[in-house]
């Protein structure tokens, strides 16, 4: 991974912008871009905001898929007297490791989790801790603290697939055949739309350099400079916008499918990765599957009608599908910044300790050549 990571300035730089905290939205730029009045645009974005249509605008943290490779994906049987309680949800909101999680019923199990880990070493040590944390830190007793779990392992590094802002072409598909859309209670408009395709193509938005540098006491063009490497290294993306829930427009389905790809397999993931419906994809080797899929779809009729036809555009290509429905309803947790702020926090609070042990170290020595010295 790139040597930027481990400058104590970068890191400082690059939770700012990941949280946030240094990115907004450009209403002039944007009211260019679309043509209306500033305040009509405000309005607008207000809106899409407290509705919780999109999350505010963040440069994504693209690194984490490398600092953190194994994606491991975690079907858990939770005890009855935890499920759905305060303790289980602020446990899976408070863990560093957890990217989402759902309520899913699967056979023997009844929760679904998300996780990132450095690898597999790293995230069974995490899963031996954690009747430990359970009970130290949740005061959860001890008859409920193991679970029953099965984990599935994918490698981050073999995404093919990353856009999940595709959901986007379906709203507004979505929007062209019915003449409205409603989400959350809120009917969106021809110009709403307009504006969340924007944010989540990361136009009109902006960096806050002057905020950056009275936090960082660094030059403009320093910042500037720094902020253009760690683009260019790939560890953040420009400033945009996500979905709340990352994979989904609200009110859309998740679907985690497993594929069996036969012939024509590079055919079929190039015509995949051109695909509105699949937000992600990552080759694998799982059993008899070679591909994990992410999905947007209105409906499970919708995914069924989409995945015929692909049997039908490739017959011979199509072999196994084991499918996961994934309901906004379902959903307990989804923190989509959540991991990777904890990761560069606790990235900064290594960096800063090796600083401080450097001039001990430096102290040691000195001393020990004055002893030497003297003796």
């Amino acid at each position: 991974m790139s040597v930027l990571i481990e400058n104590i300035e970068n890191v400082q730089l690059l939770e700012e912008l990941v949280s946030g905290n240094a990115v907004s939205v450009n209403l002039s730029a944007l009211s260019r871009i679309l043509d209306k009045h500033r305040s009509t645009i405000k309005n607008k974005v207000e809106t899409i905001l407290e509705n919780n249509i999109l999350a505010p605008p963040i440069c994504a943290f693209l690194g984490l898929y490398s600092l953190l490779p194994l994606l491991a994906i975690i079907n858990m049987d939770i005890p009855d007297r935890l499920e759905g309680t305060e303790i289980f949800e602020r446990w899976v909101k408070e863990d560093p490791q957890i990217f989402a999680a759902y309520k899913s019923r699967q056979g023997e199990y009844d929760t679904l989790l998300f996780t990132y880990h450095e690898n597999i070493t790293n995230y069974q040590l995490w899963m031996m801790s954690l009747p430990d944390i359970l009970k130290l830190h949740y005061q959860i007793p001890e008859e409920y603290v193991d679970f029953v779990s099965s984990t599935s392992y994918f490698s981050n590094q073999l995404m093919i697939k990353y856009n999940p802002s595709t959901g986007i072409n379906l709203m507004e598909r979505d929007f062209e055949e019915k003449k409205s859309l409603s989400i959350h209670g809120f009917n969106l408009d021809e110009l709403d739309l307009n504006i969340i395709r924007c944010l989540v193509s990361g136009k009109g938005l902006k960096i806050n350099r002057t905020f950056l540098c009275e936090k960082t006491k660094l030059h403009r063009k320093t910042i500037d400079k720094r902020i253009s490497a760690l683009i260019k290294e790939g560890l953040i993306s420009e400033p945009l916008c996500r979905f709340p829930n990352f994979f989904v427009p609200p009110n859309y389905l998740l679907t985690l499918s497993l594929v069996q790809l036969k012939k024509t397999k590079e055919k079929v993931i190039k015509e995949m990765i051109m695909d509105p419906a699949i937000s992600i994809m990552l080759q694998t080797i799982h059993g008899k599957y070679n591909l994990l899929v992410f999905g947007n779809h209105r409906s499970i009729d919708d995914h069924l009608e989409w995945e015929e036809n692909y049997r039908k555009k490739f017959p011979d290509s199509f072999k196994s599908v084991s499918i996961t429905y994934l309901s906004p309803e379902m959903t307990i947790s989804f923190s989509q910044q959540f991991v990777s702020l904890c990761y560069l926090r606790n990235k900064l609070k290594f960096i800063a300790g090796k600083d401080i042990r450097k001039p001990l170290r430096s102290l040691g020595r000195a001393r020990a050549h004055i002893l030497h010295k003297i003796t």
